[in-house]
């Protein structure tokens, strides 16, 4: 039995699509999801609490990334990006580096542990079939103390994301789904909840929690 399915029933990450994601994410899409306001509000929240550039380059990791990252325009740290589609990644500028990588097929990521100072996951969350899984392999990653970073919003593919994600339609409820999801991978601490939505745009919303530890 999967952690998931000890945790949560099963049929919540169900989706109107189950066939293979490379499959889906075969052709890159060189768009952005959501408006140019709301990716403006999110550079500016990652420019908040992303750790600044100082006497170390501060490593960040992208969780499900694309072509875009929306970091801060003056970010000076090195970015990994894991994601599925290498011309997507490869045409990211902001990407130090990148990792052709499914989640849902192996949660765990091919990285070094303790080695990220920050992770963060933008408008991709609802996809994730295995959320706890990887948000505990996220924690192994990331160095005692750094956070993890949920961004989410009210766009998607509907029949890619799971099921509890379209039946949660409700920003707060959302979020209770995810802090859930910090909560049963264990090794957190308290998840909060953000809202840095921009008026007239597309909501933006996070749900972040540290890994337990200490910063070194």
């Amino acid at each position: 039995m999967t952690e998931n399915a000890d945790r949560f029933p099963p049929e919540w990450f169900a989706r109107e699509d189950e066939s293979p994601d490379p499959e889906f994410y075969t052709e890159p899409r060189l768009v952005v999801h959501i408006d140019d306001a709301t990716i403006e509000a999110i550079r500016g929240y990652l420019a908040d609490v992303l750790p600044p550039a100082s006497s170390s380059q501060p490593r960040v990791l992208d969780l499900m990334s694309a072509w875009r990252s929306h970091l801060p325009h003056d970010f000076a740290g090195y970015a990994v990006g894991v994601g599925m589609n290498d011309a997507e990644l490869a045409a990211n500028p902001q990407l130090s580096e990148h990792i052709v990588h499914d989640l849902n097929a192996n949660p765990r990521l091919p990285l070094a542990d303790n080695h990220f100072d920050a992770a963060f996951v933008v408008v991709s969350i609802q996809y994730m079939t295995k959320p706890v899984e990887i948000f505990r392999d996220v924690r192994r990653v990331l160095k005692p103390g750094a956070e993890f970073h949920v961004i989410f919003s009210d766009r998607m593919f509907p029949t890619k994301a799971v099921g509890i994600w379209r039946a949660l339609t409700q920003a707060p409820k959302r979020a209770e789904l995810i802090a859930a999801y910090f909560g049963a991978s264990e090794g957190w601490g308290q998840p909060t909840f953000v809202d840095r939505s921009p008026g007239g745009a597309d909501p933006a919303y996070i749900v972040h929690a540290a890994k337990a530890g200490a910063r070194g």
